[in-house]
């Protein structure tokens, strides 16, 4: 599975947790993705048994969907949380480099922010 939808998984799984009786509407808007897609990655999660899906009936006396994080699903979610941890954690040592570059580069070029300060 790629990072990308290791980080998607991750926060479907987080909402689910979450909201169990969130839609498949609601999910998408919140995670700034398709319906369709929002449709797919539950669809992925409840084949691989990372997430149960029940029916209930909702207060419209409509047939809705509450989704449950499967034990198998707790410990996947556990997993990805800690290896989308280490990445952020080696990203943001990288970007503490880069930025320690940068701000050594300015100071030779004799820059200042734009508050008139030297960056």
């Amino acid at each position: 599975m790629t990072q990308f939808h290791q980080e998607i998984h991750l926060k479907v799984l987080r909402h689910l947790e979450n909201d169990p009786e969130i839609t498949q509407r609601e999910l998408a808007k919140k995670l700034g993705i398709s319906l369709g897609k929002a449709n797919y990655c539950l669809k992925a999660l409840i084949d691989k048994g990372l997430v149960k899906a029940g029916n209930f009936k909702n207060s419209n006396n409509k047939s809705a969907y509450i989704y449950l994080l499967t034990p198998k699903g707790i410990e996947e979610k556990s997993q990805i949380t800690i290896h989308f941890l280490k990445r952020k954690i080696e990203e943001y040592g990288q970007l503490q480099v880069e930025i320690e570059q940068l701000r050594l580069e300015a100071k030779q070029l004799g820059l200042q922010s734009s508050r008139g300060k030297n960056i």
